[in-house]
């Protein structure tokens, strides 16, 4: 079988050769690590423990809440300010809450 050379740091040689196993080549060895690395962070991507899971899980339930909360909140204002004609963009105490610009000064 025809083989290649290949050069390599002085450093990963002797890492490599910590990892090679007394009755293997150097071949053998980039043969193993690269079977034994094929795949394996494919498999475990996007994978979370069971606590990291339920934990994710109860955060995203919490933000849903509190967003809901907050958009019935604004709808509910925004539907008393249109079904009172007299408001005409006045706040609770009377003051003039609209200065032309289109914007109320509230916040989203």
């Amino acid at each position: 079988m025809p083989t290649k050379t290949i050069g390599v740091r002085e450093e990963v040689y002797e890492r490599l050769r910590a990892r090679k196993r007394d009755d293997e080549s150097f071949t053998d060895l980039i043969d193993r690590l690269i079977d034994e690395s094929e795949g394996g962070w494919r498999e475990g991507f996007g994978s979370l423990s069971p606590e990291a899971a339920d934990s994710l899980r109860e955060g995203a339930a919490a933000s849903r809440e509190r967003f809901d909360e907050s958009a019935g909140d604004r709808q509910t204002a925004a539907i008393d300010r249109l079904a009172d004609p007299d408001d005409c963009g006045r706040s609770d105490d009377g003051t003039d809450t609209d200065d032309g610009d289109g914007d109320t000064g509230e916040s989203a």
